[in-house]
């Protein structure tokens, strides 16, 4: 495993990163148990979960948190790695409720006492907020965050799905203020670009080629979800769903070519192709299992060349 320094904090955490969405509905007990030590085992120690998990699945909501928080503390390992949560989410009717101001102060007070009942610890290292609301000032959010650093309930900051205009402008507050603004960026990235709009805030949001060189200046890591693109690269072309254009089918093809020749599998070259980027970037890998996980922590051995990854992205 190779390990990094996220920078302006004291985290030292592992270049791949295990999410954990269906902790608690489809991977409950032992079967959790397992992943999260052959995780461990693996040299893995960061781990990504969020207030809203999973609310679309039944008695899902909130699901998320208090099943990683119970293998951890089962296993006995919270000395041993880095959670990462996330709050502040609009509503998703009917199934998550929600104040129409999602980042007022009171909410975001209200979601890190609950996600740290659910999680059953007093402490977070790294606490996210989950959407933006252009309506809210970035000095009002990074105020209210604040309260919940200098009390010691959480540790630093992140933002997901984020413009990175937004960021800049948070912490350029925050540095203004002596406070502490966001370390890093959780947002959606992979070799296959999506077909979905990013529209207004809040929504999703993944990484653009112009956004890559704006992080990357401004020293903030990526930590990118869907980031083999939901099994695309894994499977025919054809059934490409959100992945599935032109660009992205010659993509498909080009990483088949070079996991042959590397002798490795596609979801490792793509995985690959995102740590070897500037900004620091680390891939989120969200399975149920272990199998998957270990081909998935073998992308750390595979080394690409500046031209490989200019090739599988640009033909």
């Amino acid at each position: 495993m190779r390990y990094i320094d996220i920078p302006g904090t004291d985290l030292h955490v592992s270049a791949l990163c295990l999410g954990t969405v269906e902790f608690g509905t489809r991977l409950v007990g032992d079967a959790a148990d397992r992943l999260v030590t052959a995780f461990l085992d693996a040299g893995g120690n960061f781990l990504d979960t969020a207030h809203c998990y999973a609310f679309w699945m039944e008695n899902g909501l909130g699901a998320s948190e208090r099943g990683l928080g119970a293998c951890l503390t089962r296993l006995g390992v919270w000395d041993r790695v880095v959670v990462g949560t996330k709050g502040g989410h609009p509503e998703v009717p009917p199934d998550y409720p929600r104040p129409d101001f999602f980042l007022a102060p009171d909410v975001l007070e209200a979601d890190i006492n609950e996600s740290l009942d659910r999680l059953g610890v007093g402490y977070v290292p790294l606490y996210y907020l989950h959407r933006d609301d252009g309506r809210v000032p970035v000095s009002e959010i990074i105020d209210a965050l604040n309260v919940a650093v200098a009390d010691g309930r959480i540790g630093y900051l992140g933002a997901s799905n984020w413009t990175v205009a937004r960021i800049a402008e948070a912490n350029e507050y925050a540095a203004s203020k002596g406070l502490r603004g966001f370390a890093i960026s959780q947002s959606q990235w992979s070799l296959a670009v999506p077909d979905w709009p990013m529209g207004e805030d809040p929504c999703m949001r993944y990484v653009t080629d112009e956004d890559a060189v704006e992080y990357a200046r401004l020293g903030v890591p990526v930590l990118a979800y869907t980031s083999t693109a939901a099994g695309y690269f894994a499977r025919e072309p054809e059934d490409g769903g959100s992945f599935g254009s032109p660009a992205n089918r010659a993509r498909h093809e080009r990483v088949r070519d070079l996991a042959g020749r590397l002798d490795c599998s596609p979801s490792q070259v793509v995985l690959a192709w995102l740590m070897h980027h500037k900004p620091l970037t680390i891939p989120i890998v969200g399975t149920t299992k272990p199998d998957h996980l270990r081909d998935a922590m073998g992308a750390i051995d595979v080394t690409l060349t500046e031209e490989q990854v200019r090739w599988l992205r640009e033909g």
